[in-house]
């Protein structure tokens, strides 16, 4: 995956609360990558104010497949998430989770997530901004320009910019 689309992925792709899970990857697979911990300051995440995130203590690993495919899975991050006006926090520990991001060669990438995942949506995301923690299937798509767009989901999902408002 290449370009800013993927820039833009791959901290969205470590944004999970998530348990380690197996999964099958073809022979010929880049072996996994441990992820660390990240930090993300005043992100434009909710209608009425930034939010800050934080995660820690993940035991993720990215695995690059040859056929243009990214998995991610293991225990995740534990989440805080920091109103950027009020200082008001929420913390979320992990719970099981994958993600399998898609390249579809067309400079498009479609993601299905499972489990507990948290999804940040900008205002220059279809239905943005937004963030959401679902905690079943999602499955969204970032176009050439690197706008999301969540195109299902099924299960539960909890807004966290209205528990932090």
């Amino acid at each position: 995956m290449k370009g800013s689309a993927t820039r833009r992925l791959i901290p969205a792709s470590l944004i999970l609360a998530a348990t380690l899970v197996a999964i099958p990857l073809p022979a010929n697979a880049d072996p996994p990558e441990t992820v660390g911990d990240i930090a993300y300051n005043s992100l434009p995440a909710c209608d009425d104010f930034d939010v800050s995130v934080t995660g820690t203590g993940s035991k993720a690993r990215v695995h690059e497949a040859v056929n243009g495919v990214a998995i991610t899975a293991g225990r995740g991050y534990t989440l805080t998430f920091t109103n950027a006006e009020t200082g008001e926090e929420l913390v979320i520990q992990p719970t099981g989770s994958v993600q399998k991001v898609t390249d579809n060669g067309d400079g498009t990438f479609t993601v299905q997530a499972t489990g507990g995942n948290v999804l940040i949506l900008f205002p220059s995301d279809t239905g943005g901004p937004s963030t959401i923690q679902y905690v079943g299937r999602v499955v969204y798509t970032v176009d050439e320009a690197g706008v999301f767009t969540v195109e299902s989901t099924s299960g539960t999902s909890r807004d966290l910019c209205e528990e932090l408002a």
